[in-house]
């Protein structure tokens, strides 16, 4: 008898429904990005679609796995760092500075697993955060950084030694390549048969380990591929914004991006880059009007457990199963 607990059986019917809808909605956001430079402000669509990417990368933990973390800023800071620091002071070729600055950010989040990764619940939590000042600590003290001045004026360069990053449409363009790449990897796990087990320990860890699955090796693998596409779009913002400083490895950078997931629905693929949207969209409106942004943020969050408690995303997709 062959055993099917852990899995369950899609509804075909009702997948080849979705389909076209699917679809539908990748041709329009593939339109909305081709646009976008041209009918917004270029940087300010660079900076949502990074943090988008970071929120995602975040979301993949806590929406598919179940573990929240509140030390993801250490990934995304830390690969600001080593990709300003490589640009700028050993020359290399941008891309190959994201590449360096992605694989540091794997390797931070391999080594944080592996002591964080055996705790649950609030436990792993904290032991997250503490790790993650740990580092915040060390980059304020390390002497490549510069403390609080951060690494500033970093080059943009040439990518691939060819494409002139300080033109705003090209590096719109890489940070659009990077964007699309950090979401087909998401959405490939998500949908692999590695990401159907992470969803069964997310749901009941006792039965699948029961059934013979590792469940620390799988959470590890899953905590370090977040950290790496967290580090992805860190090391694309440093390119972006030509800096790289303690404000991105901060402890308030993990709350914000958990904000993002929970505004726009934890466990959603479209989810996270809508609250990272709609965050990053108010702080830019409200930082030139004087009005406190944390205040408006906090109404938002409120409001958003009273009306929308699956997240944005989540409750349309609710509302639209019914």
């Amino acid at each position: 008898m062959q055993s099917t607990d852990l899995y369950i059986r899609p509804d075909l019917g009702q997948g080849a429904r979705r389909l076209p809808l699917q679809a539908l909605l990748l041709a329009a956001g593939l339109v909305a990005l081709a646009a976008a430079p041209f009918l917004l402000y270029p940087v300010f669509v660079m900076k949502l679609l990074c943090f988008a990417l970071f929120a995602s990368a975040f979301n993949l933990l806590l929406g598919y796995v179940g573990l929240l973390s509140f030390g993801h800023a250490a990934f995304f800071g830390g690969a600001a760092y080593v990709t300003a620091h490589s640009v700028k002071v050993w020359g290399i070729d941008p891309v190959a500075g994201i590449a360096l600055g992605t694989l540091a950010a794997a390797v931070m989040g391999a080594a944080m697993g592996a002591i964080a990764i055996r705790r649950q619940g609030i436990y792993f939590a904290m032991t997250t955060l503490a790790l993650s000042q740990m580092i915040y600590f060390l980059f304020l003290r390390a002497p490549f950084t510069n403390a609080e001045d951060g690494i500033q004026n970093v080059p943009r360069g040439h990518a691939f030694g060819l494409i002139d990053l300080s033109q705003t449409l090209n590096m719109y363009g890489l940070v659009v390549a990077v964007f699309l790449v950090g979401m087909f990897a998401i959405w490939r796990v998500i949908n692999s048969p590695y990401g159907q087990v992470l969803k069964a320990l997310r749901e009941n860890e006792t039965r699948a380990v029961s059934l013979g699955y590792r469940a620390d090796r799988y959470k590890l693998g899953a905590f370090v591929f977040s950290a790496a596409i967290a580090g992805l779009a860190g090391a694309t913002k440093a390119l972006v914004f030509q800096i790289a400083t303690l404000t991105d490895v901060a402890w308030q950078m993990s709350g914000e991006v958990i904000l993002m997931s929970l505004l726009g629905g934890v466990g959603t693929l479209a989810g996270p880059s809508v609250g990272a949207g709609l965050i990053v969209t108010i702080q830019n409106y409200f930082a030139t009007t004087g009005f406190p942004v944390n205040v408006v943020l906090g109404l938002l969050f409120i409001l958003c457990v009273l009306c929308f408690r699956s997240g944005i995303v989540g409750e349309l997709a609710k509302r639209a199963r019914r």
